[in-house]
């Protein structure tokens, strides 16, 4: 029986997470794959102690964005599923913009905040000036680390993008053109070895910019079109990712990518559409091991 390990955080304990974590132990268990769930902290201890047991498992399902600890477990020659430099694009927003913006893959104009420290801040923004001259409002600032819609923000005016900045100064962040005809909509689109398996539109229910559903956001069962399609498969691919999912924002002219994900929760598409990407995970990893 092939056996893997599934990392997890040790320090994020909520429902949310562990459904996630018994939804792919038992989709391995259906194909006959063992897994063994071990916390970041538990293989950071393990590798110190050169007591981790590295030939006793065929895989790792890495669902973390420890990515230190995931480059760890390549130097000794796992196999990760995904790998820690796809995770590292992902989980950095300007680094996903700065990996994809020559590959074909439309995105909305971005500029990448300068770096500062949060003990000096921004004696100047003059910067941000030019950015709201460039970009135009209404502006979309993220924070370059961030998930389920939380650390992005809609500003319609200089003054109140000037005091977001400043307020964030230290923090890595990005600066983007709002993409007017999606704000409050988008299509989550979810890829596992190179195919569209799952996908869902999904909408704001109170007026807000961001649709996510961790917000409160609707969900329905969606068909991407072929060119949303290509956007998330290529993105997908240029990254180098096993799965993911990647959200496509509705631009005037076409399909815009908004972000990837790498370890998206899927108890939702599993509610909307009736796909269980535990299983198509799993399955996926099954066949590449072999």
């Amino acid at each position: 029986m092939p056996q893997g390990l599934l990392v997890v955080n040790a320090f994020l304990k909520t429902n949310k997470f562990d459904e996630i974590y018994l939804t792919l132990l038992e989709a391995a268990k259906s194909i006959g794959i063992g897994l063994e769930v071990k916390t970041n902290a538990e293989v950071v201890c393990e590798l110190c102690a050169a007591s981790f047991p590295s030939s006793s498992y065929d895989f790792v399902l890495f669902w973390d964005k420890d990515v230190q600890l995931a480059m760890a477990l390549e130097g000794v020659g796992m196999r990760l599923f995904n790998s820690a430099d796809s995770i590292l694009a992902c989980d950095d927003k300007a680094l996903t913009w700065l990996r994809l913006k020559d590959k074909g893959v439309p995105m909305p104009m971005t500029v990448i905040a300068p770096k500062t420290f949060p003990n000096i801040g921004y004696p100047s923004l003059d910067f941000v000036d030019e950015v709201a001259r460039t970009l135009g409002f209404p502006i979309v600032l993220k924070e370059c680390f961030g998930s389920f819609g939380q650390q992005v923000y809609l500003l319609e005016e200089l003054g109140a993008l000037r005091a977001k900045v400043q307020a964030l100064a230290g923090t890595p962040m990005l600066f983007q053109r709002a993409v007017k005809e999606s704000l409050g909509h988008d299509a989550r689109i979810n890829v596992v070895g190179g195919k569209v398996v799952a996908s869902m539109l999904r909408r704001s229910t109170d007026g807000d910019f961001r649709s996510n559903l961790s917000r409160g956001g609707a969900m329905e069962a969606y068909t991407p079109t072929p060119q949303e399609e290509a956007i998330a498969l290529k993105a997908t691919k240029e990254l180098g990712l096993d799965f993911a999912g990647v959200d496509v924002l509705f631009g005037k002219d076409g399909p815009i990518l908004c972000e990837v994900n790498s370890n998206a929760h899927f108890k939702t598409t599993l509610q909307c559409t009736g796909v269980n990407m535990a299983a198509e995970i799993m399955g996926y990893i099954a066949e590449s091991i072999r």
